[in-house]
């Protein structure tokens, strides 16, 4: 073995040393997070009335970081060593730590199974849903690791009640304020949506308004009354209904951040953090509900407006159809013509065949625009059973010349031994129509690095994957989300009914048609399959 050999770590150490290190970054995090809401604590214990490392760790949890709950227990154990003075000995912040930590892993488990990662910040049911786990669960929590700590001698049992309200609220307010923000950063696409709406001029109008309703409320408060808190509503419900619950978790997180540096600031004012946290979550609550409501009226108006788009999409298109079914009927008649008159006066045999491949086409074209008419129409489909391989060499059937032409690569790869029940027809238009649009990303591209991939694979769901890949500029993510809307195209010719009219067939198939997003271009359509069996060539 040769001394670099000996230098390279093993296999397994090497991809164990990126799981360390986001363990040890998480840890480091949460210490910090610990570190700066340590204010007001119950006893110097772990009671305060702000946690925000309770939602990092939640996260974590959720996202099913390196380690699991192991890595929260280290991180809940360095917490306790690092930023508090506890008198208690090692078994006991273990004992205390581990109850904690297989809390907060009863909680994310519960939000798995019931909403989902995906469904916590969706809708108004999602959100209820949500707030519900997160609250009954602090709750639950809260009560066990107080008696935790009245067990091991940590704290009086006349204080149990009064520490499970405060480490409730404390949990409670840090998961239900904090996590929505640190969900929406914590992913790229999130990440920039959030960016988006929040980075805008109007964005810094509420938020000078938060600091005037916060100096208001505050600095007239010095009686403790607190009576003006109520205009602190103003600025969340701005943000809440102009910018939907993204602008509500922003502008309800800042508010928490400027409550507490207020009641540090302004002493005289006898509100305890306690009931500041308190009406922080209230707060909360109330903008989270307006900004849901908001983004499902936005979502409503959307499908509806789409919709309208697509019968528009569809009465053009069948409008279309009926137009050319004339030209493309004619066009057939004149091809018989020929052929007849080349039996009468005789003729070449490449004349013929070239006359016959016109009647073929216009004949499958008069097929495609009827079948078309009639699909959005009446949604009508004609299903037939036909093996994969055959829809694939019918798609490819035109482009194969094209690509000679164009110097274009085109490469066809993975399995194709499936058998399909759809509508034959209907899917070639679609894969012709990804096909159409590779070739026109790539015709820019300088020659030699003109590519267009087609891949096939049989998921072990039933389904088929049909990625159709080039080596164009790609998509921007931006415009992803739009591109299937009828009457949208990137292209300065283009209709936009293409991938629109795509889509469509596909949904109507049980089927899923999307775009990746990156450096070069690729459309992946999923169908359901009945698999056959793959050959050893396949």
């Amino acid at each position: 073995m040769n001394v670099s050999e000996s230098l390279t770590p093993p296999r397994r150490l090497r991809r164990t040393w990126p799981d360390a290190g986001w363990a040890a970054a998480f840890c480091a995090a949460y210490v910090v997070l610990d570190w700066a809401s340590y204010i007001d604590a119950f006893h110097r214990l772990n009671i305060t009335p702000w946690s925000p490392a309770a939602a990092l760790g939640l996260l974590f949890l959720l996202r099913g970081g390196p380690g699991g709950v192991a890595t929260m227990l280290a991180a809940l154990v360095a917490g306790d060593l690092i930023v508090r003075d506890l008198r208690a000995p090692l078994w006991a912040i273990l004992l205390l730590d581990s109850m904690l930590a297989a809390g907060y892993m009863a909680i994310a488990w519960v939000l798995k199974r019931q909403v989902g990662e995906e469904g916590m910040f969706v809708d108004r049911a999602g959100l209820v849903k949500w707030a519900a786990i997160v609250m009954s669960g602090s709750l639950a929590n809260s009560a066990l690791f107080v008696s935790g700590l009245i067990a091991t001698d940590q704290l009086p049992v006349s204080g149990w009640s009064d520490a499970t309200l405060r480490f409730w609220v404390g949990d409670g307010v840090g998961i239900f304020v904090t996590l929505p923000l640190l969900w929406w950063l914590q992913d790229g696409r999130r990440r920039q949506i959030f960016r988006t709406t929040v980075g805008c001029w109007e964005s810094l109008g509420y938020v000078a308004l938060v600091m005037v309703t916060l100096w208001f409320t505050f600095a007239f408060s010095a009686e403790g009354r607190f009576r003006y808190s109520f205009v602190l509503y103003l600025p969340l419900v701005w943000a809440a209904s102009r910018q939907g619950l993204v602008g509500a978790i922003f502008c309800a997180s800042l508010l928490q951040l400027g409550m507490l540096v207020a009641g540090w600031l302004w002493e005289g004012a006898s509100m305890s953090v306690f009931e500041l946290q308190m009406r922080a979550l209230m707060l909360a609550i109330v903008g989270f509900l307006i900004g849901v409501a908001v983004d499902e009226q936005r979502r409503a108006a959307a499908d509806l407006r789409h919709t309208l788009r697509l019968a528009a999409a569809g009465e053009m298109a069948a409008a279309l159809a009926h137009e050319l079914n004339q030209p493309l009927t004619a066009l057939s008649a004149y091809g018989a013509a020929s052929e007849r008159i080349l039996e009468r006066d005789g003729g070449s045999e490449q004349l013929r065949d070239v006359i016959r491949r016109m009647r073929l086409e216009a004949g499958r074209a008069a097929e495609v625009v009827r079948r078309l008419r009639d699909f959005f129409r009446t949604g009508a489909t004609q299903l037939e059973r036909f093996p994969l391989r055959e829809l694939m060499d019918a798609a490819l059937r035109p482009f194969r010349d094209k690509a000679d032409q164009h110097g274009i690569v085109l490469s066809v790869s993975g399995a194709s031994a499936a058998e399909l029940y759809a509508d034959r027809l209907q899917l070639e238009v679609v894969l012709r129509n990804l096909l159409s649009n590779a070739f026109e990303a790539v015709a820019d591209n300088p020659a030699g690095s003109r590519r267009v991939r087609v891949t096939t694979e049989l998921r072990e769901e039933g389904l088929l994957s049909i990625r159709v890949e080039d080596s164009g500029p790609g998509v921007a993510s931006l415009v992803s989300d739009s591109l299937f809307e009828p009457f949208v195209s990137t292209k300065s010719s283009g209709l936009g009914l293409g991938l629109a009219i795509s889509r469509s067939i596909v949904d109507a198939h049980g089927g899923s048609l999307a775009v990746e997003t990156g450096a070069h271009g690729c459309f992946r359509l999923i169908l359901p399959i009945e698999t056959m069996k793959v050959s050893v060539h396949g």
